[in-house]
């Protein structure tokens, strides 16, 4: 970050009440936050549900896509 920015957006947050500028460092640990969380690695979802004993394979996935979708109400094509 440039020294210039730094000065400009601590002068600005300077004249602001001190209630505001709470708000300001909210708003900057938000974004800090948002900016962590998204580049944090994700985990698997078989990962996640590995201690739940779950033996899911394709066959079961495309089973229950099928089943979804049998439900799904369509038009007719003439």
């Amino acid at each position: 970050m440039s020294s210039n920015l730094v000065y400009e957006i601590t002068a600005k947050a300077m004249s602001l009440p001190v209630e505001k500028q709470r708000e300001v460092l909210d708003f900057v640990e938000f974004i800090a936050k948002r900016i962590g969380d998204s580049t944090a690695p994700r985990r698997s979802l078989l990962g996640l549900w590995s201690d739940l004993g779950l033996d899911v394979n394709e066959e079961d996935i495309d089973e229950a896509r099928r089943e979804m979708w049998s439900n799904f109400p369509r038009e007719d094509i003439l």
